[in-house]
Order: structure tokens, then sequence, then C-alpha cells
């Protein structure tokens, strides 16, 4: 009997190392979608994103190879075509030295710690052997190892030796595939790429706890994955560790398989990039369109009633396109939402309190409703036109730069205008204790990992702030010091946050991180170039001319633009901290001509409704155009 039992324990382990978990990569036709991999029994399903902007499928297939991608305009030189070349006499099969030589010093040259091959190396060293046929192209840059080979399999007691192989498959082969998964094994099926413009390929899972929809901490979204997760999720399958090289986090899944919620999700990502132009900026156009008519039309009466409507029109907007992201309407639709409702809650507003008071107001509905979803889990920033437009592939959660720049003018500026409101005989100290407390609120919302995950909001918002405070305080040395040391305070905060939180945010995965100053050098190339290449790119608009054309006459004017708050102190310190913060978020951000011109528009609008109310109330105003209009 004792012999026996014995056998009965032995005989599962002698089957574990006889056969061991096997890894699968399966290429499949381009067109193939998420609801046809949902049929697959006991696959997970989701999206995945291909790069950052378009890349090449050969781009790709590298990126999954070294399990980090970085944005492709950083490169200095495209890739060459990528094939395998069969091995022969002992050799093993492997890219033709030539070529990947380029794809190596490519990869060098970028400021990044790039390694084609990494995962191809990880798994030679742990031996582990990979399978690629030679057919397959570009694609076996998945898996051969950091000089182009493919690993080659030792001695296997049974021929059963621990592998991952990648190979071209059909819809049809996939469920026989994933019926003869035993022992850990994982079988991963991507969509050929390159994807359509601003869509996702699609991606499904199978394997112990993967037979849901698709998500990982890269992203936080649920039905939403990058090309970098898929070596991660193989080394942990394997039970090897993941190299620190590597950014991508394991796949895992949530809920069940839910093809109809991935096509909506893929949907509306879809819809982000290209109606951002049209709803958000040609609005913005027709809004200051109209003020300027109301000007020519009825002169300064005119302008006293639009300029006030403007400002807490464009305050009010970033609320309204939180709306739209919940109901997720056709173009359309969220064109009239956006144009119509802004407008409409503006005047609202204004019949019922003074243009400071509507425009706190309407700050404080937009910064708060975005700082409430963060928290929450970014279930509808994400999908916001003015977030972070996951399908770019630069930001999955929390606030992109769009909303970075619109949130660092409007926490000042609301703070401001409500105390001008509400709080005219409050002191100089209270003014300073009361811009100091929503920067903070501000700065815990946006800035840790484990909600908005913006660092340059933690240098922004507390540089704005600390100028406020220092207006409201008086003395240009104690300004100039509060503007220095507020944002490193807030930065070691943010930095031991994040530690602690475990929010693997920006700050944390690229600074906090860094192999040491050369990382460190390639964090701050990174964001200049990608910082001037903004700058090149917005310098071919018109929008970005105004900008700074209305930058310039600010600050000729600035003594004059001052007395129009007169009484105001804290209304005026409240647009001195917008305009710094623009200037801190524009100079530390890869996006720093999108900054500068978010943030001069809403110093702009606020500096109007400051012109606009200097003499007599907009609700005095409104009435007198409702009177003439009777």
């Amino acid at each position: 009997m004792v012999v026996l039992g014995a056998c009965a324990l032995a005989t599962p382990a002698a089957r574990a190392h006889a056969d061991p978990p096997r890894v699968t990569i399966a290429v499949l036709p381009d067109g193939t979608t998420p609801e046809e991999l949902g049929r697959i029994h006991g696959m997970g399903i989701g999206l995945l994103s291909a790069g950052i902007g378009s890349v090449p499928a050969a781009q790709t297939f590298v990126d999954i190879g070294q399990g980090a991608r970085i944005n492709p305009s950083l490169y200095d030189r495209s890739l060459p075509p990528i094939h395998l070349r069969p091995g022969g006499g002992g050799r093993p099969a492997r890219i033709p030295p030539g070529t990947w030589q380029v794809v190596r010093q490519r990869a060098a040259d970028a400021p990044a710690d790039l390694a084609p091959g990494l995962l191809g190396s990880t798994l030679a060293a742990a031996g582990m052997p990979e399978r690629a046929s030679p057919s397959l192209g570009a694609a076996a840059a998945m898996v051969v190892d950091e000089r182009g080979r493919l690993a080659q399999a030792g001695p296997c007691p049974d021929g059963a030796c621990p592998n991952v192989s990648v190979v071209r498959a059909r819809l049809a082969q996939l469920q026989p595939m994933a019926r003869a998964l035993r022992n850990g094994s994982l079988l991963i099926a991507i969509e050929a790429p390159p994807p359509a413009e601003n869509r996702e390929l699609a991606i499904g899972a199978a394997g112990a706890g993967l037979d849901g929809t698709l998500t990982s901490d890269s992203t936080r979204m649920r039905g939403y994955v990058l090309s970098t997760d898929i070596a991660p999720t193989i080394l942990e399958r394997l039970g090897l560790p993941v190299p620190d090289r590597m950014d991508g986090e394991p796949i895992r899944s949530e809920g069940p398989a839910d093809p109809g919620f991935v096509r909506r999700l893929e949907s509306r990502l879809a819809v982000i990039g290209p109606r951002r132009g049209p709803v958000i900026g040609v609005t913005l156009l027709i809004w200051a369109g109209l003020a300027v008519l109301a000007g020519a039309a009825f002169g300064r009466r005119g302008l006293r009633v639009a300029l006030p409507l403007l400002a807490v029109t464009v305050a009010y907007l970033p609320a309204v396109l939180l709306l739209t992201a919940a109901i997720e309407p056709s173009e359309p639709g969220e064109w009239l939402i956006a144009g119509i409702g802004s407008p409409a809650l503006a005047l609202a507003t204004l019949r019922l309190t003074s243009a400071y008071g509507a425009l706190a107001i309407a700050g404080a509905v937009s910064v708060v409703g975005y700082g409430v979803d963060v928290i929450a889990g970014s279930s509808l920033t994400e999908l916001s036109l003015i977030g972070p437009n996951p399908a770019g592939g630069v930001r999955f959660f929390g606030i992109g730069n769009e909303l970075e720049a619109t949130v660092a003018a409007l926490v000042p500026i609301g703070t401001g205008a409500g105390l001008a409101a509400w709080a005219q005989r409050i002191t100089r100290r209270g003014a300073a204790l009361a811009f100091a407390l929503t920067g903070l609120a501000a700065v815990a919302a946006f800035a840790p990992g484990r909600f908005g995950a913006d660092v340059g909001i933690a240098i922004g918002v507390p540089v704005g702030v600390a100028v406020a405070i220092a207006i409201c305080l008086g003395g240009p040395r104690r300004r100039l010091l509060l503007a220095i040391a507020a944002p490193i305070l807030v930065l070691a905060a943010l930095a031991a946050a994040d530690l602690v939180l475990g929010g693997n945010a920006h700050l944390t995965r690229s600074v906090l991180r860094a192999g040491g100053l050369d990382q460190l050098g390639d964090v701050a190339e990174r964001r200049l170039r990608l910082s001037a290449q903004s700058f090149s790119r917005y310098a071919r608009t018109p929008m970005f001319w105004i900008a700074v054309l209305a930058i310039v006459a600010g600050v000729a004017r600035r003594r004059r633009i001052e007395r129009w708050f007169r009484t105001r102190r804290a209304a005026w310190a409240g647009l001195g901290g917008a305009a710094a913060a623009t200037v801190a978020g524009t100079l530390v951000n890869d996006s720093g001509g999108l900054m500068l011109m978010l943030g001069t528009l809403l110093c702009a609008v606020t500096a109007g409704l400051a012109w606009a109310t200097q003499r007599s109330g907009v609700r005095a105003g409104l009435r007198d155009a409702h009177d003439r209009v009777l």
C-alpha cells in the first residue's frame, strides 16, 4: 500500500516534468475581431494597442520582443525589412546579422533603455527554446534573442522541453489549441498588425485565469492591453523574473468575456482623436466669433454680456465633455451637447449669481467632476474628448496633457473667482490659505499614480498656487522662494505616495526606478524632443500665433489688466497663478505648445470677464440685453 501510495504521488510530478508549461503566440489574419475570438471556449478577449501612434507591423513585433516602446518619432531611422533565415548544419535560425545590427543600433541611439530580443534572451538564459517558422517574416522578432537568433533546445527527456512558439493560425485552429492547454500552458492570439488608423488589434488569451475580459496594470482599462504586456505575461506564466528593462505588465482578466463591451470600447476610442478638433476647437472658435459679433453689434454693452458668458462657458466645457463620455453620442450629438449645453449652463449660472461666482462654480464643477472620476478609476475620463486619448498609445488612465493644462489653470482661476464673489473681506492670509487648500486637493487627486497619474500637474499646480499666494501676501522675494520650493516639496510627497500606494505612474517608472543618470538623461531628452516637436506642429496653426499675440499683449498691458480687477485682488492672484502654472506646464511638459495654447485661452477669457465686470454687474447687462430684445 505504501508503495502504491508513493507511486500515485509520484505520477503527477512525473507528468508535470514530462509536460511542462508551453506558450504559443498565434498570429491571426488581419480583420479578426474580438467577437470572433470570444467564440473560442475558454479564451479571454480584448483590444491590443499596437504602438504609440501609427507604427509598421515590424515595430509592433520588435516592441513585443523587447517589452518596451517609445514614440516612433524618437528613432533616428526606420526599421529595415525583417525576416528569419533558416538554420542548418547545427546553426540556429536567425535574422540576418546585418539587419539585426541595424535594429539594435537604432534602439541604442534612441533616448530610452531598449533591448530588442530581450524576451528571447531571457528565455534562452533559462534554457527554454523558442520555435518560429521562417515563413513568419517580421513576427519572428517577438522571440529571437538579442543576437537575432532562436534559442535551440538542448537534451530533453522525451523531447518535452518548455518552449515558446510563434505560429500563423486561422480562427478554426484556435479551439483545438485552447483545448490542448495543460499544466499552466498559455495561448495568446493576436490579429496581424498594423491596425487601421485610430484602431486597435484584436487579442485573445487562453490559459488558467484568463477566460474573461483582458486588462493589465499598464492601462487599467478593462478590455485594453499593450503590445509590451505580452512578454511579461509569458515570463510570469513560465515562472521567470521580468527584466527591469521591460515596461509592460502581465495581462489578466476582469469579469466574464464581454464582446459587446469590447466592441463599444473600441468604437468610442476610435472617435476620440478625430472628434477633438471639430467638437472642441471649432466650438471654441464659434463661441469666440459670437462674442466678437456681439461686440460689433452692440459695442461695449454687447461685450459686457458676451465676455463673462464666454468665460463661464469655456470653464463648463470639460464637465460637459465628461457627460458626453458617459452617454457616448454620435458626433453631431456630441457637438450639439457641447456647443449648446455649455452656454446654457453658463447662462443659467450667470442668472443666479455674479460673473465671478459663476466662473468659480463652472471651474469647480469641471475640476471636481474629473477629480472624483479619476479617484474612482477614470472610467469616464479615459473616454472623454479632453481625456488621455488611449487610442494614441501613450496614456490610458488618469488625465492627459489637455486636461492637465485645463486643471492647472482652472484651480487658481476658480479659487480666486470664488474669493472675489463670496469672500471679499477675507484677509491676505485667509486668501493664501484658500489657494493652498485647493491646490493641495488638486494635486492629491490628479498627481498620484493611483489616481490621476500626472506628474506635470505636481509641478504646474504648485507653481501656480505659490504665485497666487505670493500675490496675496506680497513681497517679490517671498514670491520667488514659494515658486521654487512648492513644486520640489510636492514632487517629493508625490514620490513617497507612489511608492507607498504602488501607483506605478510615470514618476515612479521613469524616474524613481531609473538605473542611473544615463536613464534619467534619456527621460529628459525624450521630453525635450517631444516638446520641440509639439511646438513645431502647433506653430503651423493660427491658434498658436493668436495665443502668442495674446501673451505679448497681456505682458505689455499687465498694469492695465490689473486695474480691471480693482478691489478683487484674489481674482487677480488667481489669474497670476494660472499664468504661472501655464508657463511651468509649457516648460516641463512634452506637449509644450498645447499647454501654452490652452492655458492662454483660460487666462484670456478670465481677463475678458474682469474687463466686462469692472464697472457694472453682468446680471444688469443681461437684463438690459433682454429688455432690448423685448
